[in-house]
């Protein structure tokens, strides 16, 4: 799945990236907001694209041939979000703060997705760069050099 996140940002390509995003299905059924359907493509998808193409950016001009390495989860931060929480009306796990690591030209870099919920078993992305904006542009979350730290626990 997050290889699907990587093949998604070094080539700008959302094709690959949204096979690592939060479904739609998914987000219809547990959202207890009048008419998700617009929120996940007006603000949802809309931030998603633009913090893809951010850290497309960002990591091209590291350097040539980017490899994926791994994503890093602080899984003490792993908390079920109950039914009623966060405007929703199911439960689900929720992960913020990992980290996806890369190499470029053999320097080891990472970049923060901010928070990923699981559906079926599976981690979907939900918002990669920042949750709330002050603009509507993309953002990459604490961009560092090795694995970098981990996000704050919380959210939702």
């Amino acid at each position: 799945m997050m290889q699907t996140l990587w093949l998604g940002i070094v080539n700008d390509d959302m094709a690959y990236a949204t096979q690592a995003f939060f479904p739609l299905a998914a987000y219809l059924q547990i959202k207890a907001i009048s008419d998700p359907g617009p929120d996940y493509a007006y603000r949802l998808m809309e931030h998603f694209t633009m913090d893809i193409e951010a850290a497309h950016n960002l990591i091209m001009s590291q350097g040539s041939d980017p490899k994926f390495l791994y994503v890093a989860t602080p899984t003490a931060n792993a908390a079920w979000i109950v039914p009623g929480y966060c405007y929703n009306k199911e439960g689900y796990w929720h992960l913020p703060g990992s980290r996806l690591v890369y190499s470029v030209n053999g320097v080891e870099h990472s970049i923060g997705i901010e928070s990923l919920i699981s559906w079926r078993g599976v981690y979907y992305v939900v918002h990669l760069g920042a949750i709330s904006r002050s603009a509507n542009i993309g953002y990459v979350d604490n961009p560092a050099l090795g694995q970098g730290s981990f996000g704050p626990p919380g959210g939702c």
